[in-house]
């Protein structure tokens, strides 16, 4: 499970309105079928129209600062493995986006009216996506990019024969580019993978916008608070403040194991993450001692996102400071994936 959770862009891409965010999150259904189009829902509504959406986080910004975000993001993309358990993409993923939200709402730290944040406080509109496509910052098209630019050279010498600016045979370089083509290291069903390429397979990911106010436009709520969940005394009385995000993380990941009946490995638990930025040995020692079936899952999970699996070590005399450190970049990318990280 991937979860991450940002605030809006002020400047830029994003204006003051949600109006660009909401568009951007309707691109997939340009290329739909109206039957086939997901549309934005919420705690208790479906079929929810981008306008509306639009209206209800633009006029729910009360008091709220011209550079303070009005809206956050939050995008949840479950693994490979995770998905394989869902029995119906869009109506699973709904259901468990209305499960997290509830964990959501219980790590705020905070009252209003002196009563616990519920769900029921939280304005927020979700929406389904089926599609990916790989970015130029992806592993895959960076690493295909000198090929890329030898490819382009290429055809645009042959646009130059063809217009008698150049002399060559465009035979020849026709056949080059072909073996460029196929000498590219990340191919995609025989073809080289190329940035806006749809990534194949089951992608379904889910996006959450969810405005800074609560329902009724009185109470700031941000998950971005740098306090983290905590107590103190303002104009001699005591507050609570502060959204805990390791909890929240927490609770996602249980909500989507108990929800589904995923058995979850503990390479791709928030457990191991967290064992991996505070202390890597500990992160491979209790990656040596699972099970053998359960250890035989783990390096698989690694191994599909890139970690040298043939480097680990494989006993205790092995886990030395040195092997940690050259392991360290590879499980660092494959904890940002959507296989083992949130």
């Amino acid at each position: 499970m991937y979860i991450s959770i940002t605030a809006q862009k002020l400047g830029g891409d994003y204006s003051q309105s949600s109006t660009d965010f909401v568009e951007y999150l309707e691109k997939e259904n340009q290329s739909l079928e109206q039957e086939s189009q997901e549309h934005f829902f919420n705690q208790y509504g479906d079929e929810i129209e981008a306008k509306d959406v639009v209206k209800e986080i633009d006029d729910n910004t009360a008091k709220l600062k011209k550079k303070e975000p009005k809206f956050y993001s939050i995008t949840v993309s479950p693994s490979q493995f995770e998905l394989r358990k869902l029995q119906n993409n869009s109506e699973d993923l709904k259901k468990y986006t209305r499960a997290i939200m509830n964990d959501y709402a219980t790590s705020f730290n905070r009252d209003i009216n002196g009563k616990p944040i519920t769900v029921d406080d939280i304005k927020y509109f979700a929406k389904i996506e089926h599609q990916r496509t790989f970015k130029g910052t992806d592993k895959q098209v960076r690493e295909n990019q000198p090929f890329a630019t030898k490819i382009l050279q290429l055809k645009q010498d042959i646009r130059k024969i063809e217009n008698g600016q150049l002399e060559g045979d465009i035979k020849k370089l026709k056949f080059q580019i072909s073996k460029l083509e196929a000498e590219a290291p990340h191919q995609q069903n025989g073809k080289r993978i190329v940035q806006g390429m749809k990534k194949e397979g089951n992608q379904s990911h889910i996006h959450i916008i969810v405005s800074r106010k609560d329902t009724f436009n009185s109470v700031s709520l941000s998950p971005g608070s740098k306090h983290k969940a905590s107590e103190v005394v303002m104009h001699g009385k005591l507050v609570k403040r502060g959204f805990d995000r390791d909890s929240f993380f927490t609770k996602a990941e249980s909500t989507f194991d108990k929800t589904f009946g995923y058995k979850r490995n503990y390479a791709e638990s928030y457990k191991s993450k967290k064992d991996f930025i505070k202390n890597p040995k500990l992160y491979f020692t209790t990656l040596l001692g699972l099970p053998a079936s359960e250890k035989a899952i783990a390096f698989k999970m690694l191994a599909k996102s890139g970690v040298p699996i043939a480097s680990i070590p494989t006993n205790q005399v092995q886990l030395a400071l040195k092997t940690i450190r050259y392991l360290k970049r590879g499980v660092e990318v494959a904890i940002k994936s959507g296989s083992i990280g949130i």
